[in-house]
């Protein structure tokens, strides 16, 4: 067997033994080269030339060490021996010219392997570079920015492992369900087959993304990881929209229009509510557990919508699919606007019963403290609902509570008047969504959650 067919062989292996690291490192290595566009990152533009970028190189300094962790795996324990043997042979045994002769062979990336080690190795190197450059607690804009070229120019260059050499990508690229083959294949234009199949694909591409996404973890490398692939996601998104603008414009079937129109819309305001809202100025704020809640939220508002998008847009060909054959823990918009209206219904019950027993010590304290137990929950849970526009007043009424103590019940009960006033005006423009006007309020079930956290 040839030296070429061995190096084939392992890689095939581990491929196959490794199939979802393989993914998550072609996601890694696509998020670090966006996040040096500093377009993509949720941060004001106009004070690059001042801004310490202190906090964004320590990001991708952990999410190198992240990649490296992935390659430690993939690649078998007998071939990291030979590499380190020959990183040793090259800075300790081999003349100049023969140095050069190695390097070159390296370089000329002739075999899978030789593509793999060029990658690992700039790694390694950078990962100590980044490391001292991190102990001057300065990071200028143009120093950042030039990282980025080296490293953007490192993975494009990459024969083997550039996530951007084409289009489509068969190893990642697939979507399996019989139902949406089912609807591809039902087409009978072979132009608009081509652009469904192209914008299932962009669709389930965001969902291979988003469940790289670690929220369960509270470690600095895992939640750096996690933000630089929601910032990637930015980007992707952005190429999404292009492309659905220049479908649209050419289809003749106006529902069809239609139903591309509202699924941009969809993305434009949920965008903005991750990317303007969720995540701005994330990198600064270092709690993790603040860190965390907001990747968390970010995550479910964008995996939500790429899957109702994915069902709206087959039910659009096919009326019979359910969400559920397609997403197994699929939740309905009508079980979302249902949810999202009980806990405001919960909510205003609080903030009532707040204003109605101010008055008396004995029992406001522990009320007070109910109250802030149930926005915790709301906060982690019901906020990614909201709307867009809805989100800003939330997010300032809840910031406020969560400061004061029972000794200031005067400005609490001031901030609470004006927010129960914008709540009802909320609970009246959900009453107004389609899918809940044949829909009560179960009372009795608001009131039940209510006792639960008194």
């Amino acid at each position: 067997m040839t030296t070429a067919n061995k190096t084939d062989n392992w890689l095939l292996q581990s491929k196959k033994e490794h199939r979802d690291l393989f993914s998550e490192l072609d996601v890694l290595l696509r998020s670090l080269e966006r996040f040096f566009h500093v377009e993509n990152l949720p941060i004001s533009q106009g004070d690059l030339p001042d801004r310490n970028f202190f906090d964004e190189l320590q990001a991708v300094r952990d999410v190198i060490f992240r990649v490296l962790a992935v390659l430690e795996v993939v690649i078998p324990e007998s071939r990291k021996n030979a590499y380190w043997f020959q990183k040793f042979s090259e800075s300790k045994l081999l003349s100049d010219h023969s140095r050069d002769l190695f390097v070159g062979k390296l370089y000329t990336q002739d075999t899978p392997e030789k593509a793999f080690y060029l990658l690992y190795d700039l790694f390694i190197n950078l990962k100590g570079i980044i490391t001292d450059l991190l102990k001057t607690g300065e990071i200028s804009y143009l120093s950042y920015t030039n990282i980025g070229q080296l490293i953007s120019k490192q993975i494009r260059e990459n024969i083997l492992l550039n996530p951007f050499r084409r289009d489509i990508d068969p190893d990642f690229d697939s979507i399996d369900n019989p139902y949406i083959s089912g609807v591809v294949k039902a087409i009978q234009e072979r132009d608009l087959r081509k652009n469904i199949s192209f914008l299932y694909l962009y669709l389930f591409r965001f969902l291979r993304f988003l469940k790289h996404i670690d929220i369960d973890s509270q470690q600095s490398i895992s939640l750096n990881s996690s933000l630089l692939i929601l910032i990637m996601l930015r980007s992707e998104i952005s190429t999404f929209h292009a492309f659905i603008k220049r479908m649209s414009s050419v289809s003749r079937d106006q529902e069809l229009q239609n139903l591309l129109k509202s699924i941009s819309y969809q993305f434009s305001m949920e965008t903005k509510r991750v990317y303007i809202q969720e995540l701005k100025n994330i990198i600064r704020k270092k709690a993790p557990h603040h860190f965390r809640g907001k990747l968390e939220n970010s995550q479910g508002i964008l995996k939500n919508l790429v899957e109702q998008s994915v069902v709206q847009l087959s039910q659009f060909f096919n009326p019979g699919i359910q969400g559920k054959d397609i997403f197994e823990s699929f939740t309905t918009k009508l079980s979302q606007s249902v949810r999202l209206r009980e806990d405001l219904f919960v909510l205003h019950r609080f903030l009532t019963l707040l204003e109605e027993k101010a008055a008396f010590p004995e029992v406001r304290k522990d009320l007070l403290k109910s109250v802030k137990d149930y926005m915790h929950y709301f906060e982690h849970t019901t906020f990614k609902l909201l709307r867009y526009d809805d989100f800003d007043e939330f997010a300032y009424f809840f910031d406020d509570i969560f400061s004061f103590q029972e000794s200031d019940m005067h400005k609490i009960l001031e901030k609470t008047r004006g927010f129960r006033i914008f709540l009802e005006a909320t609970l009246r423009n959900i009453a107004n969504r389609g899918e809940l006007r044949e829909e009560t309020v179960d009372i009795d079930r608001v009131e039940e959650i209510v006792k639960r956290y008194l």
